[in-house]
């Protein structure tokens, strides 16, 4: 820890700052995968209970996904991105559907 004294300190020390750079958080690009079996209604569903999307957004999405073979979902920091992942994943085993979703470092 550095020692501030006050600049009239007459006793000749030097008074050291320390300046930390803030780096903003990397960012994660959250992508849903196509697969044969998950239904286009439960990709709507995932997208507007999971990532707060208007139908009409998520049905972009989804079309996205089925005609593509991935959608972009949203750009979210490495935390919220794995969460919201876990999310999809675990709705997806409880409904009994393989949807994968992954994420790329922007």
């Amino acid at each position: 820890m550095s020692d501030f004294r006050s600049p009239d300190n007459s006793d000749g020390e030097l008074r050291e700052e320390i300046i930390e750079e803030v780096k903003e958080p990397s960012m994660y690009r959250v992508v849903l995968h196509n697969d044969h079996y998950t239904t286009m209604e439960f990709v709507v569903d995932i997208l507007k209970t999971v990532f707060h999307k208007v139908v009409a957004e998520a049905t972009k999405i989804m079309l996205d996904v089925h005609n593509k073979g991935a959608g972009i979902v949203g750009v979210f920091t490495y935390d919220v991105a794995a969460t919201k992942i876990s999310q999809v994943q675990h709705m997806a085993e409880s409904a009994e559907f393989p949807l994968r979703c992954s994420m790329e470092k922007v």
